[in-house]
């Protein structure tokens, strides 16, 4: 029997300021997007130090991947060179746009996707690459924009786990064509659900603005705000992708304390490194230097042999001590759909095939307490010797 409250993985740490500011919203009578998602682009392209112009609010970073790869009018049937070891929406954004997925192995000890990889993936029909930051930690972004550069690729980051992440003092998202980011109930920035597409070009994110409200030419703040009514005009066939007053009404908040949580992750992290060294797992490389890690995800990569527990069983045990772990992730390759529609085997991409089938991410949230943390300690200790 379980005494303590059961941790839940990336609970998000949700405070006054934020529950006032919803309140607000909800009392001001606008829910959708307006005011409180214009405050929020604002705050998030000054921190990523671009033009207000240069960034969106969508509804998801999903969105924000489709989104991108419709403004960037890439050849339909091109190639997309990505990522094996991420979430089924990078693959599934390129599927909808039109576009076809092809996956490039990962480094086993960063487990980025490795440039090598893709510059072999490279075929006449790539028209893009779209490397993901996983964890957090910053893909080589001065090869991989050597490669884009030399090919004539487009390039878009995948910066769901990366709205802090750094590499040699250029912020992630900053590099590409467009960056990508999200803002889930997990992410480091929560808005429940939530994404913002940065662009370098202006004038392809007033396109993306477009296309997420229904290809219209206004939004419902500019045709029904007090200023008073103003026609529309329906220029492209969009989608339903925007971002609401409600969930910036969070982000707000929670952006103003992105260096905050940071250093709170970045706290946490140091204590799992010193108190988990002796045991049988891998624990996440350092950071390279000249890079910033966002601390999204600490993962373990649990080996059978040395442990003496597989990963599934180690999952099922933390749940049985009250801690919430995560998966992160099963190699894309590994899943029907993918093997289905395009003939993907997990053996073609061996080191997201190993890592997706030894990973266990720990909690990680700035919400923890310092009890919360010895828990999660002295569990997975216990999990991985048989105390």
């Amino acid at each position: 029997m379980i005494n303590s409250p059961y941790i839940v993985f990336a609970a998000p740490d949700i405070h006054d300021e934020e529950i006032n500011e919803v309140s607000a919203c909800l009392r001001s009578g606008w829910l959708g997007t307006g005011p409180r998602v214009a405050r929020f682009e604002a705050a998030f392209a000054g921190y990523k130090g671009v033009d207000a112009s240069q960034v969106a609010g969508l509804n998801s970073c999903t969105a924000a991947l489709h989104i991108a790869m419709l403004a960037l009018e890439l050849e339909p049937g091109s190639e997309v060179i990505t990522t094996p070891l991420t979430f089924c929406a990078t693959a599934n954004a390129i599927i909808h746009a039109g576009l076809v997925p092809v996956l490039a192995d990962v480094d086993p000890v960063t487990q980025n996707i490795d440039p090598a990889a893709i510059e072999a993936a490279i075929t006449p029909r790539t028209s893009a690459i779209l490397p993901v930051h996983f964890a957090g930690r910053p893909c080589e972004m001065d090869r991989i924009t050597a490669i884009a550069e030399r090919h004539g690729l487009a390039l878009i980051e995948d910066c769901a786990h990366a709205i802090e992440t750094e590499y040699k003092g250029r912020k992630a998202g900053t590099f590409g064509d467009f960056g990508c980011f999200s803002f889930y109930v997990t992410k480091n920035v929560a808005t429940g659900e939530g994404g913002m597409v940065l662009g370098r070009d202006a004038s392809r994110i007033a396109r993306a603005k477009v296309l997420s409200l229904h290809g219209m030419s206004k939004d419902a703040w500019h045709r029904f705000s007090d200023s008073g009514y103003k026609h529309y005009q329906v220029v492209e066939s969009g989608f339903k992708y925007n971002m609401m007053d409600l969930q910036a009404a969070i982000g707000i908040h929670q952006l103003a304390r992105v260096e905050a949580s940071w250093q709170r992750r970045q706290a946490i992290w140091s204590v799992y490194e010193t108190a988990l060294a002796h045991l049988p797992v891998t624990l996440p490389a350092p950071a390279a230097p000249e890079t910033k890690h966002a601390r999204h995800l600490f993962n373990l990569l649990i080996d059978p042999e040395a442990s003496g527990i597989t990963r599934d069983r180690f999952l099922e045990a933390m749940h049985e001590a009250g801690i919430g772990t995560g998966v992160h992730y099963l190699s894309l390759a590994e899943h029907p759909v993918y093997q289905e529609r395009f003939g993907w085997r997990p053996e073609q991409w061996p080191h997201a095939m190993r890592l997706g089938r030894t990973t266990a991410s720990l909690p990680l949230s700035p919400k923890l307490t310092e009890h919360d943390i010895a828990r999660v300690c002295r569990a997975t200790e216990n999990c991985l010797t048989g105390g």
